[in-house]
């Protein structure tokens, strides 16, 4: 296979390790390959004393990467093979290695950042996004739940931010994820060819964690003027934080505030559109993510998706938004009304804690 075929680059300059998704008309889509070869590479580089740091970056500058290859997964489950419940194990060991990873890793972000992408970076030691990026957890659009550590890092987003983006499945642009703390540094688009300029000729004089910090305080911003989320914190706060879905959508309906009347109507329209199940499943599971380690958030995350694909909204949301797009998703209970404590609290039986259990790796 050549270099531009590959779906990930590696290649090392001034004793920096580039690691580059390849996939750029997929949207850099992941795949159990690419798992599997970006987990490989970055153990050779922890081990490699003549690596100092890696950026994490993708080709094209419509999208980081738009998740994982979710088609793929929805095949596999139909056709009765196992590849969904592998590439889930072996893609959260991989985001949980880059959360523990011993070098500092760069995280470069043009464009889409969703789901899956979002796994790859929240564990970066600096997260850089440009001004063209969208970030988000859409999963509940899907009839899915917020995962790859989404339980572990929204849950820990300010106020009720991280509720609010993964029960909506909100995105946001560079200003918010800033303001929301995910992401460190927004560096302009028309200034990525210098950054990559300082990094070929870096001196490394100080410590590479210091470096990289010194270099982005030099090009890049830590706050943008417009974040919208600045202007909605209260009402993010106050509504996101009620008991349960039903309760936060009656609130947003009753909002008259004239400062939030216009979010609150489009945010129940956005709740309507989701999947009731999974955003019930959603609020519970970053609920609870908030008191857990981050081993456990992810133990969490496989222990629900391992029951979704047979008793979640999944496979049904995939089939109308992917594959036939008729964009009618039944989803199943049909309604808010219709989703019981029960059946939530189901899906969380018989969880236990990742710290009784070895650490997951990724295969060769």
């Amino acid at each position: 296979m050549s270099e531009i075929e590959a779906p990930v680059l590696a290649a090392v300059r001034n004793r920096i390790g580039h690691l580059t998704l390849n996939r750029p008309g997929e949207l850099n889509a992941l795949t159990l390959p690419m798992v599997r070869f970006l987990w490989q590479q970055l153990q050779a580089w922890e081990a490699d004393p003549a690596i100092l740091a890696v950026v994490l970056r993708a080709t094209g500058e419509k999208a980081f990467c738009a998740g994982g290859d979710i088609r793929s997964l929805y095949d596999s489950y139909e056709s009765g093979d196992n590849l969904h419940s592998i590439f889930f194990e072996e893609e959260y060991a991989l985001d949980h290695y880059i959360h523990d990873y011993e070098k500092p890793i760069l995280a470069l972000m043009d464009g889409f950042v969703l789901g899956g992408g979002m796994g790859l970076v929240q564990g970066a030691s600096l997260r850089v996004i440009t001004e063209r990026v969208k970030m988000g957890m859409p999963e509940v659009g899907i009839g899915y739940f917020p995962d790859v550590g989404g339980s572990y890092f929204l849950s820990r987003l300010p106020g009720e931010l991280g509720l609010y983006l993964g029960v909506t499945g909100s995105q946001v642009r560079s200003a918010d994820a800033l303001y929301a703390r995910l992401a460190d540094w927004c560096l302009p688009s028309d200034l990525l060819p210098e950054f990559d300029r300082c990094l070929d000729n870096m001196a490394w004089t100080t410590h590479p964690q210091e470096a990289l910090r010194t270099l982005l305080a030099t090009l890049a911003s830590n706050k943008l003027p417009g974040a919208a989320f600045k202007a909605l914190r209260q009402a993010i706060d106050e509504h996101f934080s009620l008991p349960d879905i039903p309760s936060i959508r009656a609130a947003l309906l009753a909002e008259t505030r004239p400062e939030f009347h216009d979010w609150a109507e489009a945010t129940v329209k956005l709740l309507d559109s989701r999947s009731p199940l999974a955003m019930s499943v959603t609020l519970e599971l970053l609920r609870r993510g908030r008191e857990l380690p981050l081993a456990d958030c992810f133990e969490l995350e496989l222990h629900l998706g391992r029951q979704w694909f047979a008793k979640g909204d999944i496979m049904e949301g995939v089939r109308a938004l992917i594959i036939d797009k008729d964009k009618t998703p039944r989803w199943n209970p049909p309604s808010l009304a219709a989703v019981t404590a029960e059946r939530v609290h189901d899906f969380f039986t018989g969880f236990k804690p990742a710290a009784s259990k070895s650490r997951r790796t990724v295969s060769a």
